[in-house]
């Protein structure tokens, strides 16, 4: 993903066809998932398999919103579970800084 805006908000336009409410709704969802998934990516006591599940879960939630960073982050943690890697410290701060980045830029628009 070349483009790794916080939110991109013409592509959440699309979705919700320009409908602010719906568009709201959404927001609100994401922010719930980033915090209820987030902590079990981290999780090094789950499986490996189990928080790849989770970072895609996350990767297709923000790709829904236009959230491009988180995706990426979620999307770079998945794969290296996948293959069996355990997430790098550098590679988990990442995921957790863009979803804190994206829940303050968020917060600072509701």
């Amino acid at each position: 993903m070349s483009d790794e805006t916080l939110l991109d908000r013409d592509h959440l336009d699309a979705q919700t066809f320009g409908d602010e409410a719906l568009a709201r709704e959404l927001l609100g969802l994401f922010a719930d998932q980033c915090r209820s998934l987030l902590p079990g990516v981290a999780d090094p006591g789950r499986s490996e398999a189990d928080r790849a599940d989770l970072a895609h879960t996350l990767k297709g939630s923000a790709l829904g919103v236009g959230a491009s960073r988180v995706a990426a982050r979620a999307a770079e943690t998945e794969d290296a579970l996948r293959v069996g890697s355990d997430v790098s410290p550098g590679r988990a701060l990442a995921l957790a800084e863009a979803v804190a980045a994206t829940l303050a830029a968020l917060d600072a628009t509701s």
